[in-house]
């Protein structure tokens, strides 16, 4: 098994999966047409249950160990959400206006902006940034934390790096199985990611 082999896919809920997180036992997906969080079973591919997007354009999606956390292009803003209820509990301004990547590493938020090339390390309490750097390629379109690594996702190279969070320097890579990039998930031992162009959401091999 090597790292970017596909192990398994499964249909997404709806045809433009967006953003994608992983809460210890479950995957979370947004989906930008239906503008619905989806909640799936990852053994089977299983839709659970769902709520509405507080946002008018869902995107990536993280997890902080007891909360949902959603980024939004369209309003600039980060959604922090109760999963079982789907209520927002509070939200605050993104760095930049074309926020698309998100994920949490146990401390800090971290989002990816194509539009700046940037990806930002966020403090959730304040929203504050508190450092940034280059994003590994022209349009990250997904980020995930694999309890030391950052990974990101690319939607113009088609390609998934490992990226060092503290230097931002990628320390390796490998093709993306997806048509069209999107969301990144870890469960702690395999990637996971969204792909609209084909509708489906991919586990994939990290070595």
């Amino acid at each position: 098994m090597a790292g970017g082999d596909v192990l398994r896919s499964f249909a997404s809920p709806e045809a433009s999966p967006a953003g994608l997180t992983f809460d210890g036992k479950y995957l979370w997906n947004t989906d930008i047409d239906s503008d619905l969080i989806y909640q799936i079973d990852p053994e089977t591919g299983a839709v659970l249950r769902s709520f509405a997007s507080p946002s008018l354009s869902p995107r990536d999606m993280a997890f902080d160990g007891k909360y949902l956390w959603h980024v939004d292009p369209t309003l600039d803003q980060f959604y922090q959400m109760d999963p079982f209820t789907g209520a927002v509990l509070r939200n605050f301004v993104t760095p930049s206006t074309t926020p698309i990547g998100l994920t949490f590493d146990g401390k800090y938020l971290w989002n990816a902006d194509p539009g700046t090339n940037l990806i930002y390390q966020i403090d959730p309490e304040t929203g504050a940034v508190l450092r940034s750097f280059a994003s590994p390629g022209p349009e990250t379109a997904g980020l995930t934390f694999d309890g030391k690594y950052l990974w990101s996702v690319d939607a113009v190279d088609i390609l998934i790096c490992q990226v060092d969070p503290f230097t931002g320097a990628v320390l390796r890579s490998f093709a993306s199985p997806a048509l069209s990039p999107r969301g990144m998930a870890f469960d702690g031992k395999y990637l996971w990611h969204a792909d609209p162009g084909n509708d489906l959401i991919y586990q994939i091999a990290v070595a």
